[in-house]
């Protein structure tokens, strides 16, 4: 697959060459899944009673950890068994940061840890309250409370699946022919709506045009009916023991079926990146002949 760069790699502390290194930011940039299929994360024994859709709170999609403040949410856990899982999503987000930091210095002094998350909960046949929420949908990365201002959405996923089952993905096609497709036709914010929204506490910060453009690229992608049938997509299987990071901002990506996945979410601001004009801020902005930031 055109879209899959390989790296075997089967040890979150070995040291990585240079050649590797390259070859992974390399791949990213491109909008590419870097894919590690022998990336495996231990799980301890006493963390077998975590893997369980129950422990997910009934107003929670996932389970979600902050690093920053050490804050477990979106759990039904209490007691004993919360400080178990937020150890366990711990130790994965404490994991991941020094591994990527190995795999691509040149983004450590830039790169913003987000949240963490544990994913118990099977994707398939899971109901959403709307279709802009409905993850089984080829999409592009965007939040309509979190705005980016052009920060990349950078995401490291680990199937931790106990029984062997793969988390299964599509990957459409190239960010440039996305934008090309849908952003012509979005019409321009109401003047001052953005002020407002920050004002009202809607969105944790100010909405720029690239935040508003890239929202309305999401919510059209996945109402297009239309597009989600006919478009080009690319089937990947994850399975258990591997592991996978992409610029989810970037690449076109559906999550059909899975769970029991621990993922990890980065920002990093777009001049961190080896090659700039990749970035989904530089490509929209060649496409609409405008500044967006």
């Amino acid at each position: 697959m055109d879209g899959l760069e390989t790296i075997y790699i089967e040890d979150w502390e070995n040291q990585i060459s240079q050649d590797i290194q390259n070859k992974a930011v390399t791949a990213l940039e491109a909008g590419k899944v870097v894919y590690f299929p022998t990336l495996a994360f231990p799980i301890r024994s006493k963390e077998q009673l975590l893997f369980s859709p129950e422990k997910v709170d009934p107003k929670s999609k996932n389970i979600s950890y902050d690093l920053r403040n050490d804050r477990l949410s979106g759990t039904s856990s209490v007691g004993e068994e919360a400080e178990l899982l937020k150890e366990m999503i711990r130790r994965y987000a404490t994991t991941c940061r020094k591994f990527v930091d190995k795999l691509i210095p040149i983004y450590t002094r830039g790169l913003v840890q987000a949240r963490t998350s544990f994913r118990p909960v099977e994707i398939a046949g899971r109901k959403s309250p709307s279709y802009r929420k409905d993850d089984t949908l080829l999409h592009i990365d965007a939040f309509p409370s979190s705005p980016t201002n052009g920060h990349r959405i950078l995401r490291f996923f680990t199937n931790i699946h106990p029984d062997g089952k793969p988390r299964v993905w599509n990957v459409g096609e190239p960010f440039e022919n996305v934008a090309r497709k849908f952003a012509p036709s979005v019409a321009g914010p109401f003047l001052g709506s953005s002020w407002l929204l920050q004002l009202l506490k809607i969105t944790k910060g100010y909405r720029s045009l690239y935040d508003h453009y890239m929202l309305q690229i999401h919510n059209t992608m996945k109402g297009d009916a239309e597009y989600q049938k006919n478009v080009s997509r690319t089937e990947v299987r994850f399975p258990p023991g591997s592991s996978w990071m992409v610029y989810t901002d970037q690449v076109s990506h559906a999550a059909l079926s899975g769970q029991h996945v621990l993922e990890q979410t980065y920002h990093l601001p777009a001049g961190f990146l080896q090659n700039e004009q990749t970035s989904p801020l530089k490509v929209l902005e060649k496409v609409l002949n405008k500044t967006l930031v």
